[in-house]
């Protein structure tokens, strides 16, 4: 755990959370800065700033409880999301995952998509190369 990571601080108990769920591996907890009514954050134990610094079994919860807390809040509409990095809107620098409820057009995330033309010879090109790495 990092000292000042403030997620940490939840983790260990000094910071009070609204705690939804816990096991060995994550914590989840309600958002104390919601985007909708139900916006909770599903967070590993384990200290790492991106995805990539997690070891796998610290992550093999985080779907199945981020499903659960679809389903406790009974959301119809909902985002998962999890940011790595600062221009890809990561605040804070503890991996976590956003289950954000999206009851109408005015809360939850908004966001656009600005989709890029697709030259196909790059995008196969691309993908061979991704492949390989697999």
């Amino acid at each position: 755990m990092a000292a000042a990571c403030i997620f940490c601080k939840i983790i260990k108990g000094d910071i009070p959370s609204f705690k939804l769920f816990e096991s060995q591996h994550i914590l989840a907890f309600l958002d104390i800065n919601p985007l909708s009514r139900g916006h909770a954050l599903v967070i590993p134990k384990h200290h790492g700033e991106k995805l990539t610094d997690i070891p796998d079994e610290q992550l093999r919860e985080i779907l199945p409880v981020a499903k659960k807390l679809v389903l406790a809040t009974g959301a119809e509409n909902y985002n998962i999301l999890q940011n790595n990095g600062r221009i890809a809107h990561q605040v804070v620098d503890h991996v976590h995952f956003h289950m954000i409820p999206k009851p109408n057009a005015t809360e939850g995330l908004s966001m656009t998509w600005p989709m890029q033309p697709t030259d196909l010879d790059k995008l196969k090109s691309y993908f061979e190369e991704i492949k390989a790495k697999m």
